[in-house]
């Protein structure tokens, strides 16, 4: 379970902000999961709670956002949703899909008190 470490970081992440902004706590934070990158929201909420423990991330409120999945086709440059990593492109059949959106995971923003 790769979420548990991706998680720590964002803990980390927030808990190193409210520091250094003086915080007493996290009250919030938002994260952008993309769709296609193989991030379980589910799994990255239990884990959140988990880590956060005993850090001023702790009972901070975890918002996820999903970003969809896009993609362009390399054979025929058709732009397309993409709903998971791998597919085949409906234009031209090709299944040479790069991803253009939907593989990240970013803090979006931390409210603090």
């Amino acid at each position: 379970m790769h979420e548990l470490s991706l998680a720590e970081n964002v803990v980390r992440i927030a808990a190193e902000t409210a520091q250094r902004e003086g915080a007493r706590r996290v009250r919030t934070v938002i994260l952008e999961i993309g769709q296609i990158s193989h991030v379980a929201p589910e799994a990255m909420a239990f884990c959140f709670e988990s880590v956060a423990a005993g850090t001023l991330v702790e009972g901070a409120r975890l918002e996820i956002r999903t970003v969809a999945g896009e993609g362009k086709c390399r054979g025929c440059g058709a732009l397309l949703p993409m709903e998971d990593f791998y597919g085949v492109c409906p234009h031209c059949g090709g299944i040479d899909l790069d991803p253009t959106a939907g593989t990240e995971m970013r803090v979006k923003a931390i409210e603090i008190d």
